[in-house]
């Protein structure tokens, strides 16, 4: 063993256990293995670098692209109308058209891009519907990685894996090769979750609005302005009532005009204070010289939202340039005029002191914010809106021209005329010079992210090939279970990805394994395609945790659900994929 081979497998290690404790963010992890691989002079800088100009990240990246111009022309509202419509007649039959509906979204356009596009879609429906967002949104995130299994364009790893064959001299994936049984694990999980599924899918969220859902109305309360109080005549920012209780004021009723207070803003004598505190400060009050508390009520949205601010559900997506910062290093008041009335992180509710509490993907705000902020908190990645705020207006003549773009990238590819990587960076330009989306708009849709950590994983996959540190690992597998046959390593293989996949990157884990795979196939004499099939399918089969997959991780803090829900109702799903892969894989690639 080389100190190359020894260098690289520890490098791996470190990479993977900073993956699962998240202690940073995928894509510095990804770009630190790369600089170290430059730096230690085991890979050249042309090598080194080859990433960015891989096929696999120019193909990812126009994707972004592309589903950012379906999403922008509001093509999705056709969606929400029409699932409201079948949710009057039957909700199973409603789950049932949202699961094949965003399966086959998701089998066109990045799978990620398409549950971003009908979160709050399908949370408005299901208050339409009078049915809980909990009971449609896992379902949601399932059926989109059903559907990215159908085709190599339905995620980011079918692309990856067809680069990385290529690069091992192997054939690239065909545009539909992964159909025939992508469309039997789509079946299988469809069924699943219509039946055993849906009674196990828990029913966290309230059916009201989101004042209700937060469980905001025990901390709130309206508080009258009387002759005597010292508040009187004082600026919001020195009020004794704000620099001694330390309350929000989130809106002052002043006659028949409704303001939103500014830190300038001169308290009078009968204002009407809408606040926010704990029911501590809350009681408090009630003894307070010259201030008397508002009648008790049940609070609705519009009792907070004025004129001019709307209350909007926001979630931490894996991308926001927030993930890691506190809520005083956000400044999300200074920047975007927003406030924050409640955070729920990992199922808790918190309604104080949370300004400098880290905010981490999934995590879901419920913020007051300026109607002309809303677009800008979109269009940056800041949040993912998932209440109707989120969802554009239809323009029938950006979505025709997107569905065109859309199908004639899928057409040629499918068909030969043009390769994969042409096809989709030429629907990027198109998307552009058309007008379904503007120049800053595909910038801002492109998640840089996911790019750097492709291409600092292919630099680790191109160090293992040099090295010989995938033929030493192969070796150990054979060495280990290479005798209970070809079957018996392939489901080995598909095991152990769909348990990696489910603590840390997908696209890490692809990247990882598919080398020692293909090795490993070829040293037993087997055919590496029904291997890399394996590493595939398993990668897009993360059902178990939360954060293993993108779209779990979108869902969790809207459908307000715990860890242990995912296990419950993912674990016996991930069981049956690895039967089914383990026993038709080989039938469709023999080995």
């Amino acid at each position: 063993m080389t100190w190359e081979i020894v260098f690289v497998l520890v490098l791996t290690i470190c990479a993977v256990v900073l993956f699962v404790t998240e202690k940073f963010s995928t894509d510095v992890v990804a770009i630190f293995v790369m600089i170290t691989l430059l730096v230690s002079g085991i890979l050249t800088p042309a090598e080194g670098l080859a990433g960015f100009a891989n096929s696999a990240t120019v193909t990812v990246g126009a994707m972004f692209v592309l589903s950012a111009g379906m999403f922008r022309s509001g093509a999705v509202n056709f969606v929400g109308r029409g699932l409201g419509r079948l949710a009057r007649r039957s909700s199973e039959l409603m789950l049932f058209v949202l699961m094949v509906g965003v399966g086959v979204l998701s089998s066109c356009l990045n799978n990620t891009a398409a549950v971003a596009i009908l979160i709050p879609v399908v949370i408005v429906v299901a208050q339409r519907a009078h049915t809980s967002p909990s009971k449609l949104l896992m379902p949601l995130s399932f059926a989109s990685m059903f559907g990215g299994m159908c085709t190599v364009l339905g995620t980011s790893t079918n692309i990856l894996a067809s680069s990385i064959a290529e690069e091992a001299g192997l054939e690239a994936f065909g545009m539909f090769e992964f159909t025939k049984l992508g469309v039997i694990f789509f079946a299988v999980g469809v069924t699943y979750m219509m039946t055993v599924g849906r009674k196990l899918v828990p029913d966290h969220r309230s059916k009201g609005d989101l004042t209700k859902s937060f469980g905001l109305g025990d901390y709130l309360t309206d508080l009258v302005l009387q002759e005597g109080s010292k508040s009187v005549g004082q600026s919001l920012v020195s009020a004794p009532l704000v620099q001694e209780l330390g309350i929000e004021i989130l809106q002052i009723e002043r006659g028949k005009d409704t303001l939103r207070p500014t830190p300038e803003t001169i308290l009078r004598e009968h204002d009407v204070l809408r606040i926010k505190g704990d029911l501590r400060t809350i009681n408090e009050l009630k003894d307070r010289v010259g201030v008397t508390l508002g009648m008790s009520m049940k609070w609705r949205d519009k009792d907070i939202e004025s004129i001019d601010t709307r209350l909007v559900e926001a979630v931490v997506g894996p991308s926001s340039p927030l993930v890691g910062k506190s809520l005083a290093e956000s400044h999300l008041r200074e920047n975007y005029g927003a406030e924050v009335l409640a955070i729920r992180q990992h199922g808790a509710l918190t309604y104080g002191e949370f300004h400098n509490m880290k905010l981490m993907p999934g995590d879901t705000l419920l913020i007051d914010v300026p109607n002309g902020q809303i677009e800008h908190l979109t269009r940056q990645r800041v949040f993912l809106l998932v209440s109707r705020a989120g969802i554009p207006r239809f323009n029938w003549r950006k979505a025709t021209k997107a569905l065109v773009i859309v199908v004639s990238v899928v057409v040629t590819a499918a068909t030969g005329l043009l390769s994969i990587v042409a096809a989709a960076a030429a629907g990027a330009l198109m998307m552009v010079v058309s007008g379904c989306i503007s120049t800053e708009e595909a910038y801002g849709a492109i998640e840089w992210s996911v790019l750097f950590l492709l291409a600092g994983m292919l630099a680790l996959g191109a160090a293992m090939e040099k090295t010989g540190a995938s033929m030493m690992l192969a070796e150990g597998m054979i060495d280990g279970i290479g005798g209970f046959g070809p079957i018996v390593m392939l489901a080995a293989f598909f095991g152990l990805t769909m348990l990696m996949t489910e603590v840390m990157s997908n696209n890490a884990t692809v990247a990882l394994l598919l080398p020692i795979a293909i090795t490993t196939a070829h040293a037993i004499d087997a055919n590496p395609r029904a291997f890399m099939f394996a590493i595939v399918f398993a990668a897009s089969s993360s059902f178990m945790t939360p954060v293993g997959y993108q779209t779990n991780t979108m869902v969790y803090g809207p459908g307000q659900y715990r860890f242990a829900d995912f296990i419950r109702v993912g674990a016996p799903l991930n069981l049956i994929f690895w039967v089914l892969g383990t026993l038709l894989i080989p039938w469709f690639w023999p080995l």
